[in-house]
Formats: structure tokens, C-alpha cells, sequence
């Protein structure tokens, strides 16, 4: 993705031309950010114009020294984050570390991982419940830190890791789940 200052210049100046090519230069990028924090495409795409009118309204924020892919992935981010909070989905779904419970089901899935292809991956990830998905995303995607996660989603830097093993733990039944199903076990 290569965005040239004077577009963002003409964005700025509010030209509707430029915005639209804007739009469509970033379109791919910023839906891929989406499409991993929600369930369904149409919520991304919902998501994706609310994050793209933040980006536009504060493109005279932007400081030449960021590379612009990632000022908007951050811009992006937070408003996906924003969006999390504002459906309160995360309250329903917040599972605290005091209610947590060591668990026997541990699966070698080493060489079952090597038959998934990234679509079932993706898939696998949609069906985490809401908050737990969203800390994976930030930890495994996107790399923030436990404690940079309980911050952007008011929760214990502990309830953060407790998501990302309890994601870890969903995604291993998922993956062993599949492959009896492929070996017609199931």
C-alpha cells in the first residue's frame, strides 16, 4: 500500500475524490484488521466505515514519521475496540481468573495443525466468545502486551492472560474436534 502526502493532503482539504481513492487503497488492508475481531463480514464492513470516517476526520493528526499503515491499523484498533465496548458484548462475556479451573484435556496437535488451512483457522477463531477472541487478536496479531490489553478493554492484566489461554484451549478442542471429524471418528 503505497499513500502518497498529497492525497492525504487532498484528504485533509476534504476532497471527496481523494477520500474514495483513499478508501479504496486501504479497503483490503483495514477489512483483514476487521474481519479477525468480529464474527461476520457484514459487522466488519459496518465496523471498517465507522474506523474509515475516524481516519478521515483525523487525518490532520497524522505525523509524516509514522508510516501510515500503521497509524491507521492503530486508528483501526481502537475503534474496533471502541465499538467492543459500546455493545457491552466483553460484560457478558468476561470470565474472571478466580473462576477458572485447571482442565485434563490437553491434545498433541502439533501434526493436525499442518492439515488446517487458514480458512478454518479463521473460522476456528470466530467462534472464540467476543472478549476472549478480541485478547487473542491483540496478543497474538497484533502483539500487545497482557497489561497494554487489560488497559484498552478495562479488565486485570490476569483475566487478559486467562482469554488468551482459554482461547488457546477452545482453539485446541476445535482443531482436535476437526480432525476425528476427518477421520470420521466423530
Amino acid at each position: 500500500m503505497d499513500i502518497q502526502q498529497k492525497l492525504i493532503n487532498e484528504c485533509i482539504d476534504r476532497d471527496r475524490r481523494a477520500e474514495y481513492e483513499l478508501y479504496k487503497l486501504t479497503y483490503s488492508y483495514l477489512m483483514s484488521i476487521c474481519i479477525r475481531y468480529t464474527k461476520n463480514e457484514d459487522r466488519a464492513k459496518e465496523v471498517l466505515n465507522i474506523g474509515f470516517l475516524r481516519i478521515i476526520t483525523n487525518l490532520d493528526k497524522y505525523k509524516i514519521e509514522v508510516p501510515f499503515k500503521a497509524w491507521i491499523r492503530r486508528v483501526m484498533i481502537n475503534t474496533l475496540i471502541n465499538e467492543f465496548k459500546k455493545e457491552k458484548i466483553h460484560y457478558d462475556n468476561v470470565l474472571y481468573v478466580e473462576d477458572y479451573y485447571e482442565t485434563d484435556k490437553y491434545a498433541d496437535v502439533n501434526a493436525v495443525i499442518s492439515k488446517i488451512d487458514t480458512e478454518q483457522i479463521y473460522s476456528f477463531i470466530a467462534q472464540l466468545p467476543a472478549a476472549t477472541r478480541q485478547v487473542f487478536n491483540l496478543y497474538f496479531v497484533d502483539g500487545y502486551k497482557h497489561k497494554e490489553i487489560g488497559n484498552m478493554l478495562d479488565i486485570s492484566e490476569g483475566t487478559s492472560k486467562w482469554h488468551l489461554n482459554s482461547a488457546k484451549e477452545k482453539l485446541k478442542e476445535l482443531i482436535k474436534k476437526n480432525d476425528l471429524q476427518e477421520l470420521n471418528i466423530l
